[in-house]
Order: structure tokens, then sequence, then C-alpha cells
């Protein structure tokens, strides 16, 4: 599978209360079940007013259309092609 970051616009999402956060990720892994496991959510980040979310997934397309079912903005895809980290430097 391939590795995406999903920028997605949601105003006031980092004011959101834990309910609201915990029935935005049931309605997240509702969409990802009717997906058969062709897309997986890794973990988002809350900013203010977007969320940056890691997924895996076989194609883009996929990634839209989980936006798609699941009702949130999928405002920028970017296909991520390696990882990196502090331990990279030690080769």
């Amino acid at each position: 599978m391939k590795r995406f970051l999903i920028e997605r616009e949601i105003p006031s999402v980092g004011q959101m209360d834990g309910e609201a956060l915990q029935n935005a990720a049931a309605t997240s892994n509702e969409a990802l079940a009717k997906l058969g496991g062709k897309v997986q959510w890794v973990e988002s980040f809350v900013a203010d007013d977007k969320t940056y979310c890691v997924y895996l997934a076989e194609s883009e397309d996929l990634v839209h259309e989980h936006a798609r079912l699941s009702g949130f903005p999928a405002n920028k895809v970017t296909e991520l092609r390696r990882v990196i980290d502090p331990m990279t430097a030690k080769g």
C-alpha cells in the first residue's frame, strides 16, 4: 500500500471535545469498513482549523472515496515517498 498525507480543512476542529472527536473517529471507521481493507487510517494530527491524517491506501482514488463516504473533506492529498527521522542520520 502507498502512504498518503491528507489535509482536511474543518473549521474549529481544534475546539472539538473528546466526544465529538470520538464520533468523528467512529464515522471514519465506518467508512473504512465499507472499503474492505483497501484503506487504513494510521493517525491524525488536529490543529485549529485542519487535521493532517496519515493513511495507507492502494490508490489516491480510494483516499477520495473514503472522504466521500465519511463526509470529511480531503482538501489536499499527498503521496509520501519515504519516512525519515533522527535515526536516519546514523545510516
